[in-house]
């Protein structure tokens, strides 16, 4: 089985002195390529802890971290920040856009750090786009675009280095419920039709249930480790639900803040 991530017997533990914090307590978890994994848990459990290790952000107090075969447990600071560039995608609630630069133009950065050639990094980026269904945004700037299409932007992001695994981490958490399907139609087709492994942590158990395996975390270890039965077709969900005649986000936002 070619395992995208194997942790093994993983403890983090946070001394500063005064506190001592067992936030993982000897986790293992492996997710095989191709998988689609919901890690959930609420604050404190060690959901973030253990999402900060598997996105190579911080590094295991003790046990071992392979990444596509690869140990990367005992990384540099600059190591790391190697990895993530090249093997992970991340996708956050925040979106994480640059405001005053362009679809095109925010999808292009990692490739930017990449130090791949102007011309190389516009045919990515607009493949990218197209992949996440805004080809015919690519010059939009983020306050021209919805919640949804925001996201979206994120994602094709988080895909344009090829990611060996994709790191969603609370990705619906700003939108409302209909675009919060979109968004999940979008990991699930990347998942299905492309092969993407994506790992998302979330709060929200109807949103796990998009995915084929949901973990638990609890107290700093994985208290529940199981298939999805039957996972939620978003696509199917969408063709009943109505549309949401949805504004730009920042309009939406500066709406909101006037009232």
């Amino acid at each position: 089985m070619n395992k995208v991530l194997d942790l093994r017997d993983i403890h983090k533990i946070y001394d500063t002195g005064a506190v001592r914090v067992h936030a993982l307590k000897g986790v293992s978890l492996a997710v095989p390529a191709g998988e689609f994994v919901a890690i959930m848990g609420t604050s404190g459990s060690g959901k973030s802890t253990l999402m900060n290790i598997i996105g190579c952000l911080d590094r295991p107090t003790s046990g071992h971290y392979y990444l596509s075969g690869a140990d990367v447990s005992n990384l540099s600071k600059d190591e790391r920040a190697d990895i993530r560039n090249r093997r992970i995608g991340f996708v956050f609630q925040g979106f994480n856009l640059l405001r005053r630069t362009s679809a095109l133009e925010n999808v292009e950065l990692p490739l930017i750090y990449a130090n791949i050639p102007a011309a190389e990094r516009a045919l990515r980026s607009r493949r990218a786009l197209a992949a996440v269904g805004l080809a015919h945004r690519e010059d939009n700037f983020p306050n021209q675009l919805s919640g949804g299409q925001q996201q979206r932007v994120a994602i094709a992001r988080a895909l344009v280095n090829s990611p060996s695994l994709l790191l969603a981490d609370e990705p619906t958490g700003n939108l409302d419920s209909r675009t919060a399907v979109e968004i999940m139609s979008v990991f699930q087709r990347l998942n299905r039709q492309s092969g993407l492994t994506i790992v998302l942590v979330t709060h929200e158990p109807d949103i796990a249930q998009y995915a084929d395996r949901v973990v638990v975390v609890r107290d700093g270890t994985i208290v529940r480790d199981q298939p999805v039965l039957d996972p939620r077709n978003a696509a199917e969900e969408l063709e009943s639900m109505p549309l949401a005649g949805e504004e730009p986000f920042g309009e939406k936002m500066e709406q909101e803040q006037l009232k």
